[in-house]
């Protein structure tokens, strides 16, 4: 029998009782402690079993703190002398900046522009359609080139510019991938550089696709949606702060708990359903009208109402009443008073209405309605029943709309722009790239189609 058992049994030690026979056994300078306290430090001098372990949580320390690696910092710009680290780096592209006055010049057409936006710039406030959205984060800046239709656009809201709206209601066309909503962008940075007051929606389909929400009102009978509505007011107000402090409301307008009175800046009126924001959204749809209206008869400033997928405004809508039966989109107080400007209904004494449809919403496609309207039957891509009912309410809200449609092919020029972009931000190729030859390559398999040159041309190469 081991003379240590009593030392794993169950129970009370006996080491006292034992204390003659283990003095004898074990050796000199030796002591027992536990698997758990044990240092491991079998040729050093008898310690106790808590000295043990702190000795070994110290080693611990100690080793641990000199495989820990030093901090490296990046060294300051001015002691970088090497022409090794000024090599240009991706994104540093210097171009000139997108400016009407360019735009106008004979020889803009093929021209890439940098778009740098201010603080109140619609691109930053309103915001982008997912596609541009998506390619101005892989360029790291948002880049623009001048096209003919460009050009094109602009001489119409420059005759727009003193003339009602009613004259120029326009809907930009064109086959999947021409380059429409960069179009409608490009007017929208126009008119914010000349000093128009811009509206700006991006994302039609928002306005119904019950992404917000809703309530009826008995007195218009109509859906109101407060959510949007306090959203577009607000972002109105960011844009278009200066014209808002100088046009003023032509009539009373009887709130809930206040009146404002006739001769009340927009801002002042826009600050009321902000800094009460909890009580006055409800409010909200009441004091975009009232906004609305004082746009309509001041002449200050020409006014640009933009929408991009506007064919969502002319279809159904995923909002659903009570029953349960689809609510149709002239019956939201949002898209109605988009409606009502676009039909001519509504007006501004001076300003203009571009739409843009786009084919990139399979949920929305485009309606029969809008089809006729616009003369779209190049664009059809399914068989028309002669038995298919069209919505006369909606043949309404789409009588005198212009189509303008965009060229379906980039000119060589306008080719060469865009590619001048992404090969300036070092987004594909390399030292000895054949830039000629795959320029040609990619507009040839593209057949010229802005959106399948960029993406399925340029940024599917195997050197991007």
């Amino acid at each position: 029998m081991s003379l240590l058992v009593t030392l794993g049994r169950a129970g009370p030690s006996q080491l006292s009782t034992n204390n003659i026979l283990l003095s004898r056994a074990l050796p000199p300078q030796c002591f027992v402690e536990t698997r758990r306290y044990k240092s491991g430090n079998s040729e050093g001098p008898m310690v106790s079993a808590q000295a043990g372990y702190l000795q070994r949580k110290k080693d611990q320390k100690e080793t641990k703190g000199r495989k820990r690696f030093p901090t490296y910092r990046t060294l300051p710009a001015a002691q970088l002398d090497h022409p090794l680290f000024h090599s240009e780096a991706p994104g540093h592209f210097k171009i000139p900046l997108f400016e009407p006055s360019r735009i106008r010049h004979p020889e803009s057409v093929g021209k890439p522009l940098e778009i740098s936006p201010p603080e109140n710039d619609p691109l930053r406030i309103f915001g982008l359609p997912k596609s541009l959205l998506v390619e101005f984060r892989l360029l790291s800046k948002p880049y623009t080139v001048v096209r003919q239709v460009t050009k094109d656009t602009v001489d119409l809201l420059t005759e727009a510019h003193n003339q009602s709206s009613l004259a120029t209601r326009v809907v930009l066309t064109g086959n999947p991938g021409c380059g429409k909503s960069f179009l409608l962008l490009q007017a929208v940075e126009h008119c914010a550089r000349s000093k128009w007051i811009v509206i700006y929606i991006p994302r039609g389909v928002n306005l119904v696709n019950s992404t917000t929400p809703y309530a009826y009102d008995l007195r218009s009978q109509l859906y109101l949606q407060p959510g949007f509505s306090f959203q577009i007011l607000q972002r109105m107000l960011t844009v278009n702060k200066k014209a808002f402090t100088e046009i003023t409301l032509p009539q009373d307008l009887i709130l809930e708990k206040q009146t404002l009175k006739a001769g009340t800046t927009l801002k002042e009126v826009v600050d009321v359903a902000i800094v009460d924001r909890h009580r006055s959204t409800a409010q909200a749809p009441l004091i975009l009208d009232a906004v609305m209206k004082a746009l309509e008869v001041q002449t200050l400033y020409p006014v640009l109402l933009a929408v991009d997928e506007f064919q969502a405004l002319y279809g159904k809508t995923a909002y659903r009443d009570p029953h349960f039966v689809p609510i149709h989109s002239y019956h939201l107080s949002v898209p109605r008073l988009i409606m009502e400007y676009a039909s001519g209904k509504r007006e501004f004494k001076r300003g203009a209405f571009i739409g843009s449809i786009s084919s990139a919403q399979t949920t929305n496609p485009i309606p029969l309605e809008l089809r006729d309207a616009l003369e779209l039957d190049y664009l059809d891509k399914r068989v028309i029943s002669p038995y298919e009912k069209r919505n006369q309410i909606l043949l309404d809200y789409a009588a005198g709309l212009k189509p303008l449609e965009v060229p379906a092919k980039l000119s060589l020029d306008e080719a060469a722009g865009i590619f001048e972009v992404w090969k300036g931000v070092q987004a594909f190729g390399k030292k000895g790239f054949p830039y000629d030859e795959a320029f040609l390559a990619k507009y040839t398999e593209s057949s010229g189609n802005a959106r399948d040159f960029v993406r399925k041309g340029i940024l599917s190469s195997m050197d991007a």
